[in-house]
């Protein structure tokens, strides 16, 4: 454990002046407050606090600055990238307020809300957020990363794109409301810079109405995998904006919560979220189930409530590794190089290898700018491996075989919710994430309100 500046009589007042839990290592709560859904990444900081309110978010900020601690935040830890050793960690669990205005089409969600919390809400108006594949992460950090949903962006852009204003502690204590016109570069940032400019205490967005759609997952046995990508690659241009796709190739474990068809078993999923009617999605994707004989087909019509259905992502906690990068094309020599690196014969271990078809309004500049990213990029890869702490090196270079195989379509930015621990925290690395000239005015807004760097264990954005 890094040492540390305070005393016993210091974390005494820190106490006094929270609603929420203040823990040390050891105490009882803290490795609950501490746990993360990745349990390869494990946060020891040494102070945790169990925030309920914006109050406690400034007071918790204001303790580590006035002790010289740098501040970690963590929601639901989907995304964790240090471990915040020597740290002040701020959890936002208890913060689930949520308003919604259903007449003008508003949400208002605080820190410690999931979209797991959200939908039933938003679906008894028939509206609906942008919201991504795993309905159990947090809002917030999901949003402040971009945010890319699998039903809504191609046609609506990312999550970030429809941010009207959010509340925030600063560096120095202080809790602002930003918005477009009234901090126009904070915005900016802070939209695509995720946590590099402070917490976030509650985030105003659109909803849109929206109450069903067509889709799920097919899987197809792994061995034609080369047939189905070409499939799909032939037939992206075909679609309007109102399909989206991904295919995701897959060896899953043996275990009994999956169907006898795909347990233990090589397959290749394709993921369909469609807008139209059952009837025109069904004659959309119909090349596409022809491409292979189908194990299991479970795309259909479905309440939006039911947009985690395209992707099944695992809900509990599991120790695992990851890399990403976004390609400039897929074109067919793409497609036999994935197929060489993770088909049939390739030896690949990796449990998933999923590549994602953006494009349409995921490229086009939201109303208010922000700084996401991956504009412009029609494909991201995302490759995961499941396996304990021990396992990490071998794994790691399993990853890079995939990932660094694809580099020759490769773009240097990339989905900043996607980022991996090793990604996160190569600087030149996150430099080339966000592209020179966005990241020098990220770096240039650090400046202004982050100058010392004390939200720092994240993808780090240096000050200028």
């Amino acid at each position: 454990m890094a040492s540390v500046n305070f005393r016993p009589e210091d974390l005494a007042e820190l106490r006094g002046s929270v609603r929420g839990p203040v823990l040390e290592a050891g105490e009882d709560g803290y490795d609950e407050e501490c746990a993360t859904y990745n349990l390869t990444c494990a946060l020891r900081p040494a102070v945790v606090v169990g925030v309920t309110d914006a109050y406690d978010v400034r007071a918790a900020v204001r303790f580590a600055v006035g002790h010289g601690m740098p501040v970690a935040v963590k929601s639901t830890a989907h995304q964790v990238v240090a471990s915040a050793e020597g740290g002040l960690l701020i959890t936002t669990r208890r913060m689930q307020g949520i308003a919604l205005d259903s007449r003008d089409h508003v949400l208002r969600v605080e820190a410690g809300v999931r979209w797991s919390d959200v939908l039933p809400l938003t679906a008894e108006s028939g509206l609906a957020p942008i919201v991504g594949s795993a309905p159990e992460v947090g809002v917030v950090g999901y949003t402040l990363g971009g945010g890319q949903s699998p039903l809504l962006g191609r046609s609506l852009g990312y999550a970030a794109d429809h941010v009207r204003r959010f509340d925030m502690v600063t560096a120095d204590g202080e809790l602002r409301e930003v918005t477009p016109q009234s901090e126009p570069d904070l915005f900016w940032a802070v939209l695509g810079g995720k946590g590099n400019f402070g917490v976030v205490t509650s985030i105003e967005f659109e909803v849109f109405p929206v109450s069903r759609f067509y889709g799920g997952c097919v899987y197809f046995p792994g061995e034609h995998l080369a047939r189905i990508l070409e499939a799909w690659r032939n037939w992206l241009p075909t679609v309007g904006e109102d399909m989206t796709s991904s295919i995701a190739i897959q060896r899953l474990p043996d275990i009994p919560l999956l169907p006898e068809p795909l347990r233990g078993a090589f397959v290749v999923a394709l993921r369909i979220g469609y807008l139209g009617s059952a009837a025109d999605g069904a004659e959309l994707i119909a090349p596409l189930r022809e491409s292979a004989p189908a194990l299991m087909d479970l795309v259909g019509e479905k309440p939006f409530t039911a947009i985690g259905e395209i992707h099944m992502d695992p809900v509990d906690p599991m120790p695992y590794f990851d890399r990403s990068a976004c390609l400039e094309e897929f074109s067919g020599s793409t497609a036999r190089a994935l197929v060489e690196l993770t088909g049939p014969e390739s030896g690949c271990t990796l449990a998933n290898v999923e590549i994602r078809a953006l494009g349409g309004a995921f490229d086009r500049e939201p109303a208010n700018p922000n700084s996401v990213p991956s504009r412009g990029l029609p494909y991201v890869v995302f490759g995961f491996a499941v396996g304990a702490p021990g396992r990490g090196e071998v794994l790691r270079a399993d990853l890079a075989k995939v990932i660094d195989g694809l580099a020759p379509w490769s773009s240097g930015r990339n989905m900043v919710n996607f980022l991996s621990p090793d990604e996160a925290t190569d600087t030149g690395g996150v430099r080339g994430v966000y592209g020179p000239e966005r990241f020098e005015r990220l770096a240039a807004v650090k400046k202004q309100y982050d100058p010392t760097n004390v939200f720092r264990f994240n993808h780090n954005v240096l000050p200028a």
